[in-house]
């Protein structure tokens, strides 16, 4: 009968953690499903968003349409939004971030031509929707965690926009793990373009429309630690809260 070999067995390979993958949608249209998406619309919606809970406001209902908005007034609501840079006819408040302080109520609806229809899209396709801009970046990369997350940025018109595209590499930067082709172009812009807010088409528009104080609060970062979440959404509106408790 042969002796049992006394050779040592060769060691087994390191564990190697799985990358954390993070992906890029440049546009609404282009987005997937995934777990966990970020939406991103730094001018102005989603940096609106973030102010309206520092502020006071208890929740925030994102409305799809103008209609939707109007149809969602009622005492303690306030109705606040855009239509290309202007405040709509019975809104209390237009899309600019410093206005939500101090808050006219508990509850803001938020109608916009791009951010809005942005959350409501990313409600339909993810478990998890985060609403992320420059100010609360830091609170937006550890809300994320380690997990794998889609960048959706709102765009303008349906085309991709200058100023979220730089938003969304800054966090995949940050994000570092298995970057798609979209979040390494993302990265790209974010290397290059610092002055992607004032730069972009955007920008240049809430300049031409006398709204240029915007882009300096918009454009701090990492100063705001409120990490808005959708909660909810149906019958085109989103009703959104600020992340609290464990991811």
């Amino acid at each position: 009968m042969p002796l049992a070999s006394t050779a040592p067995r060769p060691a087994a390979p390191p564990h190697r953690a799985r990358l954390r993958a993070v992906d890029v949608a440049f546009t609404p249209a282009g987005a997937r499903r995934a777990d966990v998406t970020v939406v991103i619309d730094v001018l102005r919606a989603t940096t609106t968003i973030v102010r309206a809970f520092e502020a006071g406001y208890r929740r925030v209902l994102c409305a799809a349409t103008l209609d939707a908005a109007y149809a969602l007034d009622a005492p303690g609501r306030v109705l606040a939004g855009e239509r290309r840079c202007v405040r709509p006819p019975g809104f209390a408040l237009g899309n600019s971030p410093g206005d939500t302080d101090p808050p006219l109520g508990d509850v803001l609806v938020l109608a916009t031509t791009n951010g809005t229809p942005a959350i409501l899209r990313a409600a339909a396709l993810s478990t998890v929707v985060l609403i992320g801009c420059l100010r609360n970046l830091e609170a937006t990369l550890d809300a994320i965690g380690d997990r794998d997350v889609q960048l959706l940025c709102a765009g303008t018109d349906g085309r991709p926009s200058l100023e979220d595209t730089y938003v969304a590499g800054r966090l995949a930067q940050r994000l570092g793990g298995q970057a798609s082709d979209a979040a390494l172009l993302a990265q790209a812009v974010a290397g290059e373009r610092p002055d992607a807010l004032a730069a972009g088409a955007g920008g240049r528009a809430l300049i031409a429309a006398g709204l240029a104080r915007d882009l300096a609060v918009c454009g701090q970062e990492s100063v705001d630690a409120t990490v808005p979440t959708v909660r909810a959404a149906a019958a085109g509106v989103a009703t959104l809260e600020p992340l609290k408790g464990p991811r």
